[in-house]
């Protein structure tokens, strides 16, 4: 069993993504980037350790909430967060949200990132850029950052 390392798990939000949403925020960001609203998701080891069963009952017991991976990085965690979106995809109807510092482009090639991507509805991609922050964008901080539907 896989387990994920987290800063937190936020139900009920509505800035991260269409509706109510689980928010699971992984630990640990390679981009660190520059004006970052949580520089404290950079290090993994401020993050703790949860089972992918764990997080997946908060899920299930909340029958309002899609859900919504951001960060911190969930791609640099990519086979846990593999492991919880298909268990998302094949025990829920819930839609899938991911936020990523990577642009989409930089994710194809790679199978492990490219089946993750298959569990996603929508990529938000992109690093945070504080000179294009834009506090009028829906769901991204920076105005580079785009959305992407990933719907099959």
């Amino acid at each position: 069993m896989k387990e994920i390392r987290l800063l937190d798990i936020v139900e009920d939000t509505i800035v991260d993504g269409t509706g109510f949403r689980t928010a699971i925020y992984a630990a640990g960001c390679p981009h660190r980037c520059y004006g970052c609203h949580n520089p404290q998701s950079w290090n993994i080891c401020n993050g703790k350790k949860w089972s992918i069963d764990a997080i997946l009952q908060i899920i299930e017991n909340n029958p309002v909430s899609n859900v919504t991976f951001s960060g911190g990085e969930p791609f640099a965690q990519a086979e846990g967060f593999l492991e919880l979106a298909k268990r998302i995809k094949s025990e829920t109807r819930k839609t899938i949200w991911c936020y990523t510092g990577y642009r989409y482009e930089q994710l194809v090639g790679n199978r492990m990132y490219e089946e993750l991507l298959s569990c996603l509805d929508v990529l938000v991609d992109g690093p945070f850029i504080l000179k294009q922050k834009d506090p009028d964008l829906l769901f991204r901080g920076s105005s580079n950052q785009r959305i992407i539907p990933l719907n099959k």
